[in-house]
């Protein structure tokens, strides 16, 4: 029995490891081709979202034979009009001709002129572009694939991999960066710049893209509007340990260019100590110095609702010896949420 358990476990396992090898491999091909998705639908008004899911479907997320040995994203046959070079490859038929591309961008621009130029797909046209599910049926209804759950598959990888928003930034419903996260490791913070906020000097980072560390813990930085949920199935992160890990209250997505952090920050800082700068909550200090909110009121002598005032400075690694002054209350939020002023 004990044996049998083992086995069942060590399935469940193995699927688990594959299923997130699999995500991976997907996000891979959505930082690679997001971009060339954009301006194809700019260019041909094929939606972004639409590109991308077939895409990964077609292409098994650029690990099938087709896109590996002839550049084809899509599956497209040769068809009597096409001229260039194929491959033969079985499909509904054994030896089949499918076309074969000199590069991944010929096969993205030769599924957008298809589709454009058929007279097949004309109907697609007069829809929403931001309607996948409309595009995902019409492709099937006008025989894109024989596969009779083909709109379910679009649809599913659309919404399981958020390919919509790709669709509003083409759309400029959204703003480009906001889905500028890569999956890769990027070097170390590369510099701090000083802006003013109502006269105020204010400390600006320059974050690496991508997933790095501050007080050895696993951190990204996102852009406003960046969906939470995105970045949970981006990371492989519980929805709910986000906004736990960040001290944060549920919500759709970020209201500001922000760090997010991917595990629990730790109970002390990496650095001594911190000054307050004008402009900052103390929300925004734990999150800078890669500390629990809980831990930086905790060794500072502050309750809930308290705010230092600017210039005063935090112990982040001990208890500090003294309790810090204290902001006027009409200079801040008890909640955080506003932003502190200068006293001076």
């Amino acid at each position: 029995m004990k044996r049998v358990k083992y086995i069942l476990f060590l399935s469940l396992l193995s699927s688990v490891s594959s299923h997130a090898q699999k995500a991976d491999i997907i996000l891979s091909y959505i930082n690679t081709y997001k971009e060339l998705a954009i301006a194809e639908m700019q260019r041909t008004g094929v939606p972004a979202a639409i590109t991308l899911a077939q895409g990964i479907h077609e292409s098994g997320a650029g690990k099938g034979k087709l896109a590996l040995n002839a550049n084809n994203h899509f599956g497209i046959k040769c068809k009597s009009n096409w001229t260039g070079e194929s491959v033969k490859h079985d499909d509904d038929a054994k030896k089949e001709c499918f076309r074969k591309y000199p590069s991944a961008e010929d096969s993205y621009k030769d599924h957008s002129d298809f589709l454009k130029n058929s007279q097949r797909y004309v109907s697609l046209f007069a829809l929403d572009p931001s309607d996948y599910s409309g595009w995902a049926y019409g492709l099937k209804k006008a025989g894109y694939a024989t596969n009779p759950k083909y709109p379910q598959v679009l649809i599913k990888l659309i919404e399981d991999y958020q390919l919509q928003d790709y669709t509003m930034i083409a759309l400029g419903k959204r703003i480009a960066d906001t889905m500028a996260i890569n999956v890769s490791m990027a070097m170390p913070v590369t510099q701090v710049d000083e802006f003013k906020v109502e006269g105020e000097a204010v400390r600006k980072i320059d974050y690496p893209e991508g997933e790095f560390k501050l007080n050895e813990t696993k951190v990204v930085y996102v852009k406003k509007g960046i969906s939470f949920l995105f970045i949970a199935k981006q990371y492989n992160v519980d929805l709910s340990k986000i906004f736990d890990f960040n001290d944060m209250q549920p919500a759709e997505q970020t209201e500001k260019d922000q760090l997010i952090y991917l595990q629990r920050k730790r109970k002390t800082g990496n650095n001594e100590f911190h000054v307050i700068q004008a402009g900052e909550t103390l929300h925004d200090i734990a999150q800078t110095e890669a500390i629990r909110l809980e831990s930086l009121l905790e060794l500072n002598w502050l309750k809930e609702g308290e705010m230092p005032a600017v210039g005063e400075k935090l112990g982040l690694k001990k208890k500090s010896a003294t309790i810090p002054k204290l902001a006027l209350k009409s200079n801040y939020s008890l909640t955080g949420g506003n932003k502190l002023k200068s006293t001076n």
